[in-house]
């Protein structure tokens, strides 16, 4: 096992880099089609900002308190074994191999491929590297593939190395945004009417669920918060930095994320932000504020955010299957480490592996904006539907475990926990509600869990 070489600032970055990727670049485009096609008001765009924030500061101050108690390699699948049983960590933790830690690499990847494109045009959805017999490869897709493969290359140098490129990327998105926001601000461009109005007038539910599957676009962009507590045994101190690091590095992404999707709206009418070629919201906002230079700044600093989005899931993903093969529920050769880095390489190369294979067929069929827009959607509501059974495992473990050493206990509990849960509950009926087709692939990718599980508990025996 590798030593405690991560700090709190590392565990920080990690946390505030995974999270910041394409999401806040590309899915407010989504997120302005959805408000505007549904009538919802201008307003709603940025509320949906804030709320998913504050929902996942509850579930990171809740995480924290099980992340203190169990700080182990693993991080929710350990929560989740500890609190029900083997088959829920194992179907968690096949979700998050198969459809939400993979989806979002996939994802993620593909915006970088798309923002790669100003600077090489050739790069683009409508440029076919294959086309043949129904089979057909985009050059956006060739070129997010390339990415996972050199991202995993660099993370089977070592934990250390991958951890140092990570800070620097995380560094170098954070003052992008910031430098973006400022200069939005400042500019004199916008005008605080394209906010208007902040709510609608009436709900109905065509309305609950429009506004769920826009929740379920900035769900994406807010998700990854918990997968430093994969990394749990290489942190120092852990009981202490983990609790920290999800506090800083949540409240941290919230705060930027708003500032920029207020900045968005600011500049560009909701109309506008609805209509932007590629889903480029940032770079259509950086050209009305700097002109043509400023879109080739914003989309550098794009790229490397993206590439530190995936950098951040590639590093953090295989120790989870790593803990999971320990147990005899992955595939074996996961649980081995690399004798030199010490790295489970195993896990890292089935890891890009699957997430190549989901760049290539996208969500079941869909192609181009599509693709992206679909694996937010069967991503995010996997990925809720676990931090909800997660949180919930809080109560239990305090019920039936209360003389476990608890060294951080959830502030305003019962009322944080609680909260996360009422408005997780809520979105997820509503995102099936408005997105059925992609939330029935998430269900179906879960379910197949359950034979694997008798599979490689049958093999275990």
């Amino acid at each position: 096992m590798p030593s405690k070489s991560l700090s709190l600032t590392d565990a920080s970055a990690i946390i505030v880099g995974s999270m910041i990727g394409s999401g806040i670049f590309l899915a407010p485009a989504l997120i302005a089609q959805i408000v505007l096609d549904s009538q919802l008001g201008p307003g709603t765009f940025i509320s949906i900002w804030i709320v998913g924030g504050f929902l996942t500061l509850c579930g990171a101050l809740s995480y924290g308190e099980l992340a203190a108690a169990l700080p182990r390699t693993g991080g929710q699948y350990v929560f989740l074994k500890e609190t029900y049983s083997p088959l829920w960590a194992l179907l968690y933790g096949w979700t998050q191999f198969a459809v939400i830690q993979s989806g979002f690499i996939a994802a993620v990847a593909l915006a970088f491929a798309n923002y790669l494109g100003i600077f090489i045009p050739v790069i683009s959805q409508q440029n076919a590297v294959l086309d043949l017999a129904g089979i057909r490869i985009s050059a956006v897709q060739l070129a997010a593939i390339g990415l996972i493969v050199l991202l995993t290359i660099l993370n089977a140098r070592g934990l250390r190395e991958g951890t140092l490129l990570q800070n620097s990327f995380t560094a170098a998105k954070v003052l992008a945004l910031l430098a973006l926001v400022a200069a939005g601000i400042f500019s004199g461009k916008g005008s605080i009417a394209h906010a208007q109005p902040l709510l609608p007038a009436t709900l109905n539910a065509a309305m609950l669920g429009a506004i769920a599957v826009a929740m379920s676009k900035a769900l994406f962009a807010y998700d990854s918060w918990n997968v430093v507590t994969f990394v749990a045994e290489q942190t120092r101190e852990p009981h202490r930095t983990l609790p920290r690091a999800l506090l800083a590095g949540t409240l941290t992404t919230t705060v930027l994320y708003t500032l920029t999707a207020f900045v968005y709206l600011y500049i560009l009418p909701i109309e506008q932000a609805a209509a932007v070629p590629g889903q480029r919201i940032a770079a259509s906002v950086a050209e009305v504020l700097f002109g043509g230079a400023g879109v080739m700044m914003i989309s550098g600093a794009i790229l490397l955010s993206t590439a530190g989005c995936v950098n951040g899931l590639i590093l953090s993903g295989p120790w989870l299957y790593h803990a999971m093969a320990r147990d005899g529920l992955f595939f074996r050769g996961a649980a081995q480490l690399d004798p030199v880095h010490q790295i489970p390489t195993g896990s890292l190369n089935r890891q890009m592996i699957w997430s190549i294979l989901l760049v290539l067929t996208g969500s079941l069929g869909t192609r181009g904006n599509q693709l992206y827009s679909d694996l937010l959607t069967f991503t995010s509501f996997a990925s809720l539907l676990f931090n909800a059974l997660t949180i919930t495992g809080l109560f239990i473990l305090r019920r039936n475990q209360p003389e476990l050493p608890r060294p951080y206990r959830v502030p305003f509990y019962p009322l944080t926990p609680l909260l996360y849960l009422t408005t997780a509950l809520f979105f997820l009926v509503f995102i099936a509600y408005g997105d059925p087709r992609n939330t029935g692939i998430g269900i179906g990718l879960i379910l197949l869990g359950l034979p694997l599980y008798w599979l490689w508990r049958r093999d275990k025996s």
